[in-house]
């Protein structure tokens, strides 16, 4: 295990990562049109930030100043990180597929002065709306290739000027480095969020230097980290400052080219939401159902003794999941099954991996050790299917208010089902939604109130210092130290955490029962017809769901449609989906009877990123409620 990273701040962490790993690459960037990489080094990213700290410093920005960075993965983008990092600045982050309503309003809100702007057509988005963006000093193109217009500036003839300065002596980079303290802001991201107007959620140095703290997942320099989720976004850039901070490389790639670079980076770690592992889980399904009988017959076969002999090899080694307490008597002969299972499904695993699973996992490189998923919750088929055939995901548990790791998995601590356990040095207090008590920890309660289900609080020194300029948000969620999650979960008895909803997005019907959509919604998209789909029933007598039909999964059995206009008329599309909700969510698959979807209709177009969606593929299901309120309401009529 390597020893613990202890730095005071995200400047520190730099400059030892520059000092320990200086000449192996830091990041890279494919070559358009080829398949080689452009790298730079630990030594080089580090003083290219100091050059460019330097020219921000020249330019007006002062310490504990707001800059603004709107930009996607790219080489540019941890290079004006650092710059701004390494000048005692905060920045405030965003993707290029920001909306022109969240330019208006995050930009005069957070009040930054300066602004990093990616390219061309983003330049161009952030001209259109300038004039109510309040008094911005500068504006500095990141693209190398586009020559800046008038009265925008160059990040690379700032970097110019920051090499000669120092190349004269500057040194005032070293000076606001020393300067910076454990409580000054890193960053200032605003929530895409499920409800409500963005908010600022303002994250020390100190919050984010509790998370690359810890060895949790054990990377070393030698690994190498593909990077596809939005780096603006907590999950991913605390992913990538952890690989910094262990001098690993980071290797930037895109959906449209994700398969073609795991094959040449063969990434030994990714950070990922359940949406990616999702549509691998489904590629690697249609692959299957596409070969002849004999390849199908050996893919269930091996399949089948994976789940046979990883099953047994997960209860021996206290890996399954358990929310009873079983007695001691139970655990020993579960667990004398589990031992004659395993030997017995020994042999034929061991084939079977050599001949079907192992090119399996050669979809994603062949060298994964694993794979950290965050984001949202990761669908338990598939959750058990990547871990069976041996791609350990480790779950992880946060939000962007706790920079962002709550609870992560370990290899140690791999129980499916579950977020893994409390990470170092939080408080997880699990509190009854009801009353407010707390259910866990409870001395006076059987197993300290494990096993119960409530509201997770959490408090830790990854916990926000609150939201910006919003004191009135930041009392609704942050009580004596305490953030409220909003999440619904409980401990379980092999000390995990188990997420089961969210207090927001319970649905809560006329009868009083709560219902967790997320589980119903998980479910039914597994089916060939569901795209998409959110269920919906608040105050009502019965859940019913609007759903996205498949075209692709239509046209497989052999009813085409161009759009999903047309498929939402034909009356065989609807009868096909109702019989399909019917099967789906019943008594035989585990759910009660106020459950079950009563009724439901076809919307006409996907849920979309930055409309229904966040990036991180979570539903807005006021975005959603409120578009679709005369859909939702003749399911009531």
């Amino acid at each position: 295990m390597a020893e613990p990273v202890i730095t005071k701040n995200v400047a520190e962490m730099y400059e030892r990562s520059a000092r320990l790993f200086g000449n192996r690459p830091a990041f890279a960037t494919r070559k358009k049109g080829t398949e080689n990489w452009d790298t730079v080094n630990f030594k080089e990213l580090y003083e290219t930030g100091l050059a460019l700290a330097t020219a921000l410093i020249e330019l007006g920005v002062k310490a504990r100043d707001h800059v603004a960075l709107l930009a996607d993965n790219r080489l540019e983008w941890i290079v004006a990180d650092y710059g701004i990092q390494l000048c005692g600045a905060c920045d405030v982050p965003r993707g290029t597929d920001v909306t022109d309503q969240d330019i208006q309003y995050i930009i005069p809100h957070s009040e930054a002065k300066v602004v990093f702007v990616e390219h061309a057509e983003m330049l161009k988005k952030l001209m259109k709306n300038k004039r109510k963006l309040g008094r911005i000093k500068h504006i500095i193109l990141m693209d190398k290739a586009t020559k800046p217009p008038r009265g925008v500036l160059s990040m690379y003839d700032l970097l110019e000027k920051g090499d000669k300065l120092r190349a004269r002596g500057n040194r005032k980079a070293e000076e606001r480095i020393k300067g910076i303290k454990p409580d000054d802001l890193f960053t200032l991201i605003y929530t895409s969020g499920t409800t409500g107007a963005p908010k600022g959620v303002m994250l020390t140095h100190a919050n984010i230097c509790s998370q690359f703290r810890e060895e949790i997942v054990p990377l070393s320099s030698e690994d190498r980290i593909l990077s596809i989720l939005p780096v603006w976004h907590i999950f991913e850039r605390g992913f990538e400052m952890l690989a910094i901070s262990r001098g690993c490389c980071t290797y930037y790639t895109n959906v449209r080219t994700l398969g073609e670079d795991i094959k040449l980076v063969k990434p030994t770690f990714m950070g990922s939401a359940p949406r990616l592992w999702e549509n691998i889980y489904l590629k690697i399904m249609d692959g299957v159902k596409s070969k002849g009988a004999v390849p199908r017959a050996l893919f269930k076969a091996a399949y089948f003794c994976s789940r046979m002999f990883q099953g047994s090899l997960f209860f021996i080694t206290g890996k399954s999941l358990d929310l009873e307490g079983r007695n001691p008597l139970v655990s020993l002969a579960m667990g004398l099954f589990h031992v004659v299972r395993a030997i017995l499904f020994l042999v034929p695993y061991f084939l079977l991996d050599a001949i079907v699973l192992k090119k399996l996992r050669g979809a994603t490189g062949g060298q994964l050790k694993g794979s950290v998923s965050g984001g949202g919750a990761l669908p338990l088929h598939v959750d058990e299917f990547f871990n069976y055939i041996g791609i350990p995901v480790l779950e992880g548990y946060g939000m962007t208010e706790t920079a962002p790791t709550l609870a992560v998995r370990s290899f140690k601590r791999l129980v499916i089902g579950t977020v893994g356990p409390v990470f170092p040095n939080t408080q997880i207090r699990i509190v009854d939604l009801n009353n407010g008590s707390t259910l866990y920890p409870d001395k006076n309660r059987p197993a300290n109130g494990r096993g119960l289900k409530g509201e997770i609080h959490a408090k830790g020194p990854q916990v926000m210092r609150g939201y910006f300029k919003n004191p009135e948000a930041t009392k609704r969620v942050l009580h004596d130290g305490w953030m409220n999650t909003g999440d619904i979960g409980m401990i379980t008895f092999n000390d995990c955490v188990k997420i089961m909803g969210r207090s927001k997005d319970t649905v809560v019907l006329i009868g009083g029962e709560n219902v967790e959509p997320v589980p119903i919604e998980n479910k039914l998209v597994e089916s060939v017809y569901i795209d998409q789909c959110m269920v919906v029933g608040q105050d009502q007598k019965y859940l019913s769901v609007l759903i996205v039909p498949s075209l692709d999964g239509f046209a497989k059995k052999g009813i085409k449609a161009k759009t999903h206009k047309d498929l939402a008329a034909l009356p065989e599309a609807k009868k096909l989906v109702s019989g399909e909700i019917k099967l789906i969510i019943s008594s035989d698959n585990g759910f009660k009877s106020f459950e079950k979807v009563q009724d439901f209709r076809f919307i006409t177009k996907p849920f979309e990123v930055g409309d229904e969606m966040t990036n991180l593929f979570k539903l807005k299901r006021h975005v959603i409620t409120e578009k679709y309120k005369k859909e939702i309401a003749s399911m009531y009529d």
